[in-house]
């Protein structure tokens, strides 16, 4: 026997030593696929019961057709050796083996098409799921995250793989559970002719292994780095192809700015994915030649065998067959097996998602909260900082807003205004200090409570294309949509004078994504998310810069149906506009996170202060823009 050199030999412990480690990462996986079962079996559970069943009959019948066709070989042999003639009883022991085998292929043919079917549902139903979690959890966490990039790229990964993971896994594990029974039946066959045989059938395919799971590894970590670009490709796309961005992208020209940008990215993506490809496809060659040498020898063998009268030519064929078959559905089985090791290591990345959780939650004994204002709301020494940001919007902020009155809050941009709004809706919880209703802690109460209070009308408001009468009821769901408080609300808004002009007057449906929709000016909009917290009939109400798209004729007709709205209610308006400030009881001008003056819009203009100042400047300037005579 030939010595095996130390560098060979080194090589061969380093492969395998490789080999060990990919399979120790596929094991460490194996909980992911629990978790995936789980999953389906929560989802589907009927389904799975059958399909289970059809691939225990689909992976059994193959050696059925291995056994029959031993039989047919062996059944025509002794036919043409026993020199009878050619009639219907001669060749009878060669047809009955040979329909058996026509019945099987159909009843596999069925099968086949059975499970297409189940996977098809099954999947569906499954994506469903994984979607309305993945919308369950976004719903549930805080703010916060919606501020940080890291979280985008979960989120990304989590939609993408939503996508087409669960077909995907899916069909892996019908092929694995599949392969696997008739790979066991086939093993089963080739033991009677040597323990040797099965053995160089596995030997065989433990390259392809190696190569896959090494490709599948690399793919993930590959595409789970350039995640970002992945977004930013993204990004770029849905600038150049949304409404939002249509005017600006055309006045400006940028459409080839951000085509070019969007085709450098997808190249670098493109190029280095297939550099990926390349180098598995030259390790799947070499993997695939050293699998056909083992055969080569296998086959040489059993003719050898045959040849000296060991075997018969029924023997051959079924040894052939076998083994054959045994290696391709090695080689399925271990592609299936990679697949899998793919799916689950981005199922990993999306049960990390699933396992994210909101800091903003409901106390565990929860204090009873007042159905109405009497007191007010107040902030107590609150500190307040954006996740990421060193620097505090509010630092030992303290500020009271009475009950029953209108509250207006006015300062330059980044003086911390919304910030207030935020904390109040508790979208955010202070790092430190306090917000009270009637002075009970906002965190001592469940967050339902909280802001089943509050309405909140902001600047530019969510233009939901549905109907009218769909966009007036999401202030409260409890509301049909043919009600007359739907009908009162608009009225109530200002909005039943336009709405009454539209195709199909409540019925319309509103925006631009939809066949038939219809769009509404800003000031419109501005009008139905009026109705909306007219509607809600909430005992506190929020309006951050609710008059920013409409004109001045506009604003002055809003703000007489807003003292409406205000009416028995505690109010709290951000603005720039003095106009709508002066409508207060109370105006507060903030800067840089603090309180620099208080009263009502007389008395602040009486101070000469900031406020007096600014307050006489946006006089000028709508002087200065009146109409010459």
């Amino acid at each position: 026997m030939c010595p095996i050199s130390p560098q060979l030999k080194v090589e061969i412990e380093g492969f395998f030593m490789q080999l060990f480690s990919k399979l120790t990462n596929l094991l460490s996986q194996v909980p992911y696929i629990f978790k995936a079962l789980k999953l389906i079996w929560k989802t589907a559970p009927g389904w799975t019961v059958i399909w289970i069943l059809l691939l225990v009959i689909q992976g059994l019948l193959p050696v059925s057709l291995v056994y029959l066709t031993r039989s047919v070989v062996d059944s025509l042999v002794a036919v043409l050796n026993s020199g009878s003639p050619a009639d219907w009883y001669t060749f009878k022991p060669v047809l009955v083996p040979l329909v058996l085998m026509v019945v099987i292929m159909i009843m596999m043919a069925i099968i086949r098409s059975g499970l297409t079917l189940i996977r098809a549902a099954q999947a569906q139903l499954v994506q469903d799921r994984i979607t309305t979690r993945i919308q369950e959890k976004s719903v549930a966490l805080d703010l916060s995250f919606y501020e940080s990039a890291e979280y985008y790229d979960k989120l990304h990964r989590a939609r993408n793989d939503a996508s087409y993971r669960p077909v995907e896994l899916i069909e892996s594990m019908s092929s694995l559970f599949q392969n696997t029974i008739t790979l066991i039946a086939m093993a089963s066959v080739l033991i009677p002719y040597s323990i040797w045989a099965p053995i160089a059938l596995i030997v065989s395919t433990l390259p392809v292994l190696y190569v896959v799971l090494l490709h599948r590894l690399r793919y993930y970590h590959w595409q789970r780095k350039n995640t970002n670009l992945e977004r930013k490709a993204w990004y770029y796309d849905w600038l150049l192809t949304s409404r939002e961005n249509a005017s600006e992208i055309r006045i400006f020209e940028l459409g080839n700015y951000f085509m070019s940008a969007w085709y450098n990215l997808r190249k670098r993506l493109r190029m280095e994915s297939i550099q990926l490809y390349k180098h598995q496809s030259i390790a799947e060659l070499g993997a695939a030649i050293f699998s056909l040498l083992i055969t080569g020898g296998a086959m040489g063998w059993m003719i050898w065998r045959t040849v000296h009268g060991l075997a018969t030519m029924g023997d051959l064929a079924l040894f052939y067959q076998a083994f054959n078959q045994g290696q391709r559905l090695l080689r399925s089985l271990l592609d299936n097996m990679g697949q899998m090791y793919s799916s689950t290591l981005f199922l990993g990345d999306l049960f990390e998602f699933f396992k994210l959780e909101p800091v903003i939650k409901d106390p565990e004994a929860a204090a009873p909260f007042p159905e109405k204002l009497v007191r007010g709301i107040k902030f107590n020494n609150v500190t307040f900082s954006y996740p990421d940001s060193v620097t505090p919007v509010l630092d030992n902020f303290s500020l009271d807003i009475a009950a029953g009155k209108i509250t207006a809050i006015v300062g330059a941009n980044g003086a911390g205004k919304s910030t207030l709004v935020k904390l109040i809706c508790r979208l955010y919880d202070p790092a430190a200090g306090s917000v009270t209703f009637d002075g009970i802690d906002i965190r001592d109460s469940r967050v339902s409570d909280v802001r089943r209070m509050i309405t909140v009308l902001f600047q530019e408001s969510v233009r939901f294309n549905t109907t009218v009468a769909g966009n007036i009821v999401l202030g409260d769901l409890s509301v049909p949509e043919d009600s007359n408080k739907v009908m009162q609300a608009a009225r109530e808004s200002g909005a039943d004078g336009f709405v009454a002009k539209l195709p199909s007057g409540y019925e319309t449906v509103l925006g631009r994504w939809f066949a038939g929709s219809t769009d509404l000016s800003g000031g419109e909009w501005q009008r139905i998310a009026l109705a909306r917290a007219f509607l809600r009939r909430s005992p506190i109400i929020i309006l951050d810069e609710p008059t920013s798209s409409m004109d001045s004729w506009s604003e002055m007709d809003w703000l007489k149906k807003f003292r409406q709205l205000a009416s028995g209610r505690t109010a709290v308006i951000i603005a720039h506009r003095f106009t709508t400030a002066m409508q207060a009881d109370v105006i507060h001008v903030m800067e840089n996170g603090r309180v620099v003056e208080s009263g009502s819009h007389h008395e602040l203009v009486n101070q000469d202060g900031r406020y007096a100042s600014s307050w006489r400047e946006q006089v000028r300037d709508s002087v200065s823009r009146q109409p010459q005579v």
